[in-house]
């Protein structure tokens, strides 16, 4: 998944919002969104506000 994202990220297909729904939902860690983003991830929300 975090290859898959990683691409997509780079082409604009994934936004950084769309990034940290995939790390509230564990199918990516935050250090695997701040090796795709070169930022850390700035909220920490639960699953439960989308």
């Amino acid at each position: 998944m975090f290859e898959i994202l990683k691409q997509r990220y780079k082409k604009n297909f994934v936004r950084k919002d769309q990034l940290q729904k995939y790390v509230i939902l564990g199918k990516i860690t935050q250090e695997q969104y701040f090796d795709i983003t070169g930022e850390k991830q700035k909220s920490e929300q639960t699953e439960e506000e989308f």
